[in-house]
């Protein structure tokens, strides 16, 4: 294994792991296993804390992986004006360049998966691309505009929220009941993602992806949010579901696991395993 650091558009440094061998693999998650209080926050949601650990180490026999903590870097360096699809993208090149990985495959989940549509689009380096829980045709960028926009009004005014003061217990937990705890500056990167995605029209795009490609999410992943959070209800599985020929037509191959929601598809017991046997049969 080796580690190198890399420069983003803004100019802020990410640290990359690289371990095995094999046909290369950009995968943004935290290759460091989370402990204490922060693995009991994810534990109360049903997330893995060592997720990004597990999906490296079972990738890392056959594939070279170059992994960084996309996500969490920029909780703690937030690109609040900057976050547009152009420079996901560039910081996703720089990493690929600082690895000298100049082909490679990317797993993306949720907005990240967002993202390796945007990468496919813009690049031809890709020998493979895995979108999981986004769709890749009608995907809900308005949805998500309306949730990102609520969540930097709430981080800009804290003090006008009513939370609810009848916490459920952790085995109902549900992200109408939470308290925004984020900054205005880590709520408004998003919001500037999606803002700049709200004319981005997915189908249209499709002829200018070449590589192998999957999608793949639960067939639960549905998600309705209260007027608190932006009154829509955000379908990932759904465009998958229905859509599924049409996918293919466009040339990608669909899974759908069965009985999972938008957490239980991301955790590596589920995800892995498709994700795993696709890129083997495709490197």
């Amino acid at each position: 294994m080796k580690a190198v650091t890399v420069t983003l558009h803004d100019g802020a440094k990410i640290k990359v792991e690289i371990s095995g061998s094999g046909p290369a693999i950009l995968l943004p998650v935290n290759p460091v296993p989370l402990v204490g209080e922060e693995a009991e926050a994810k534990q109360k949601w049903g997330v893995d804390p060592a997720l990004g650990r597990h999906l490296i180490d079972g990738l890392n026999d056959r594939f070279t992986v170059i992994a960084f903590d996309y996500e969490g870097f920029r909780m703690q360096h937030p690109a609040a004006e900057t976050l547009t699809p152009g420079n996901v993208v560039k910081d996703f090149l720089a990493v690929a360049d600082a690895a000298g990985a100049e082909e490679f495959a990317y797993y993306g989940y949720s907005w990240l998966a967002l993202c390796a549509l945007q990468l496919g689009i813009r690049t031809d380096r890709l020998w493979a691309l895995v979108m999981g829980a986004y769709p890749p045709i009608n995907g809900p960028y308005k949805e998500m505009w309306a949730v990102t926009k609520a969540t930097y009004e709430m981080a800009l005014h804290p003090e006008k929220q009513d939370w609810p003061t009848d916490q459920k217990s952790n085995d109902e937990y549900d992200w109408d009941s939470a308290e925004l705890s984020l900054s205005a500056g880590q709520t408004k990167q998003f919001f500037t993602l999606y803002n700049a995605l709200q004319d981005f029209n997915d189908l249209a795009v499709q002829d200018k992806l070449t590589c192998p490609r999957l999608c793949f999410v639960g067939s639960k992943d549905v998600q309705d949010y209260s007027e608190k959070w932006g009154g829509v209800t955000v379908d990932m599985a759904t465009p998958l579901i229905k859509k599924a020929d049409e996918l293919k037509k466009y040339g990608w191959d669909v899974v759908v696991l069965d009985g999972l929601d938008h957490i239980g598809a991301m955790q590596p017991t589920n995800a892995l395993p498709v994700i795993k046997q696709w890129l083997t049969d495709k490197a």
